[in-house]
């Protein structure tokens, strides 16, 4: 799960809200339970919509646990990584909190959190319970495990029905678009079809002013950096091309031509005119160009479904499809999952476990999945969430059909995740921005190597 780039809600927003809630990057805290000397955990994360959910989860542990009382902050995706990152470094950090494999590498090699095995064993916890794959998610090279998956997610097509319709596309349509780095396939004659200038000319019609649009068929999401999880990991899946050959591993291949092939079409999309140039697009949210008409089809992630189908209006009618079907003949996505971290600075480790094993039983993830934001880690707990969304009217099967068909490859795992990111966020921004070609992936994949050796 990345970043939200949504409007904040107050801490003490319900769990009838959020359904339909918006999140951001505000932050605020509560504490839930306890009381009198009970020994406080502090728990850090940065999703505002999943907030309410985790107080009732820290209510429900307390009222379980009255030794044990969960102090929760919640603060936005940047300034969230910066205190853990700085907190660290001081000595004081939260007791537990929710982790990204963008970061754990980087935590685990530097002893920074602790190894659950010696709990885990202790106390009898089924691994098997989580859906395939996110256990080894949380394991470091020689397999210690360092987290409980809490969640995960999956990539698909969110688009404007509405739009969509009045083009002549039916939802079979976009759930049967196809792609490959050619001609872009049906997916670019969709996205082209939709996109519609000023004058009110589509964009594969004679006329069309690529300088002067109204509704961008396809909207760019940034560059995608090391990992492009929404912008183009779905396409390359496809290919056969991954970042790397495994988690861990120690080479990668942003040099290969199946990826520059993949790059060259969809920068090709700014070309001509139905995608928003890089600076276009820049600081401002896809969300919400999407709810407001200016584009028509945007990838993101399953983290996103409760926003976006929770700001219908008479002018947006959200849906949403798989990813294209591509050369290889499958739909693939980027599987991503987070779990809780305990941090090494914690003077109550037996404390913060029991907090980390409630978080990862179904007791906690059974509430996660009743208020239909994201997908929990447990796959019962699934189950009773794809049921949660269903009841509100929102089909998520172009999510979950990924992982019931194994169509998916996994978040690159490797040492040195932020000096790759360093690398490739300014290599990828370039060529998204027309200054330099995908010739450059050469040079930057160079550079990504040599941290290895």
């Amino acid at each position: 799960m990345k970043k939200s780039l949504i409007t904040p809600v107050a801490a003490a927003a319900s769990l009838a809200l959020l359904a339909g809630c918006t999140g951001g990057d505000d932050g605020s805290s509560s504490s839930e339970g306890g009381g009198g000397d009970a020994t406080t955990i502090s728990y850090g994360l940065w999703d505002s919509n999943q907030l309410p959910a985790y107080q009732q989860c820290a209510a429900d542990f307390s009222a379980a646990n009255p030794q044990y009382t969960v102090d929760i902050e919640q603060i936005g995706w940047d300034d969230y990584w910066s205190k853990i990152t700085t907190g660290f470094v001081s000595g004081e950090n939260y007791d537990v909190f929710t982790s990204h494999v963008a970061y754990y590498p980087e935590f685990q090699k530097n002893n920074q959190v602790l190894p659950l095995d010696e709990y885990i064993a202790a106390d009898g916890v089924d691994l098997s319970v989580y859906q395939d794959g996110l256990v080894d998610l949380w394991q470091s090279p020689d397999g210690v495990q360092y987290g409980l998956p809490k969640d995960f997610d999956t990539i698909a097509l969110f688009y404007n029905e509405q739009m969509a319709e009045a083009a002549g596309l039916s939802a079979e349509d976009m759930a049967g678009l196809t792609w490959n780095p050619d001609d872009g396939g049906t997916y670019e004659q969709a996205i082209a079809h939709l996109t519609i200038d000023a004058n009110g000319v589509r964009g594969d019609e004679p006329g069309f002013d690529k300088d002067n649009v109204d509704t961008y068929g396809l909207w760019m999401e940034g560059a995608g950096g090391a990992d492009g999880q929404t912008q183009w990991s779905f396409l390359t899946a496809s290919l056969g091309w991954t970042q790397t050959d495994g988690a861990w591993a120690e080479e990668y291949h942003f040099d290969d031509p199946r990826f520059a092939e993949t790059i060259d079409w969809w920068y090709s999309l700014v070309e001509k005119g139905y995608m928003p140039s890089y600076a276009a697009q820049e600081g401002i949210s896809w969300a919400d160009q999407l709810i407001a008409g200016k584009a028509a089809i945007v990838p993101n992630g399953s983290w996103m479904t409760g926003y976006v189908f929770g700001s219908a209006s008479d002018t947006f009618t959200p849906a949403v499809a798989e990813t294209p079907v591509g050369p290889d003949g499958s739909s693939w996505s980027m599987l991503n999952g987070l779990a809780d971290n305990i941090s090494a600075t914690t003077d109550n480790p037996d404390a913060a476990w029991a907090w980390v094993k409630y978080l990862g039983s179904a007791d906690c993830q059974d509430v996660v999945a009743d208020a239909a934001v994201v997908f929990p880690a447990i796959k019962t707990s699934t189950d009773k969430a794809v049921a949660a969304f269903e009841a509100n009217g929102v089909g998520v099967s172009a999510f979950t059909d990924h992982v019931d068909a194994g169509t998916t490859v996994l978040f690159p795992i490797t040492d040195f995740k932020s000096d790759v990111n360093a690398i490739m966020a300014p290599a990828m921004e370039a060529i998204m921005s027309g200054s330099t070609g995908t010739d450059s992936l050469v040079a930057a994949n160079e550079s990504v190597n040599a941290l290895f050796n």
